[in-house]
């Protein structure tokens, strides 16, 4: 099956390039990149992820806005994976048991 080998090499390609291992679970990749994001972490890596359609939404938190808890797996050396141009985060939406590696671009990071 040449799908199943082009999605095998794909996601070993993904994980490369964040420096990821799987460790004791797999946890699927949710492309996110089109949302506009702003990481709020501690010292210890706990914290969220707020993430919107547009700027205002995320500064206003309101409309198609979202936030997920950092799921900071003890399996894992950490949970934010920082690229050059694109960040992927260990993601806890709080619903039915999910967990996602959201993967953000940098350029629409944004901060207070």
């Amino acid at each position: 099956m040449k799908q199943l080998d082009a999605y095998k090499q794909i996601i070993e390609e993904v994980h490369e390039y964040f420096g990821y291992e799987e460790d004791w679970r797999v946890i699927p990749l949710d492309d996110c990149r089109e949302y506009f994001w702003k990481l709020d972490q501690d010292s210890y890596g706990q914290g969220t992820v707020g993430y919107a359609d547009s700027e205002e939404e995320l500064r206003d938190q309101d409309g198609n806005y979202y936030e997920d808890e950092i799921y900071t797996q003890r399996h894992l050396p950490k949970w934010v994976y920082r690229g050059a141009e694109y960040t992927m985060i260990c993601c806890d939406p709080h619903v039915d048991g999910n967990t996602f590696l959201r993967i953000f671009n940098n350029a629409l990071e944004r901060s207070d």
